[in-house]
């Protein structure tokens, strides 16, 4: 069984997570460049076996699409072109980035570490991703 690998994708920096390969546990990967992603996962495909991913999908507190949405999209489009044999699941992301700065704070993580955008981005996609895997079970 292959990785489920989830993304939460940001105009600059996208984070990104995996699951175990038994896909119980979701754990994080990298912070990258949003214009280099496909790249990213084109060369981590090569290396390991992913089945599907999980895309982020930012809506409001009225669950209508925020403004970031049809960049979101966009990516999705370019995803399934990219790579048409993995299913692609959108959960939808509200809140994930005030849960990963909670859970830095409780997990004891430095306000130094923090203050780096990139952890909050891979943390969130953590979140994301073991949603998705909770719900699916």
């Amino acid at each position: 069984m292959g990785r489920i690998l989830a993304i939460d994708y940001g105009t600059k920096r996208t984070g990104i997570a995996v699951t175990d390969t038994l896909r119980i546990i979701a754990t994080p990967l990298e912070t990258v460049p949003s214009n280099d992603l496909l790249n990213f996962l084109k060369v981590y495909l090569q290396k390991e076996t992913v089945d599907e991913f999980v895309v982020g999908m930012p809506k409001t507190l009225k669950n209508e699409d925020s403004e970031i949405a049809p960049l979101v999209r966009k990516f999705v489009e370019e995803l399934k072109k990219t790579f048409p044999d993995k299913p692609v699941h959108l959960a939808d992301e509200r809140f994930t980035s005030s849960m990963a700065m909670r859970a830095m704070i409780d997990g004891g993580m430095k306000k130094k570490d923090r203050q780096v955008k990139g952890n909050v981005d891979k943390i969130s996609a953590t979140i994301i991703l073991q949603s998705f895997l909770d719900a699916v079970r």
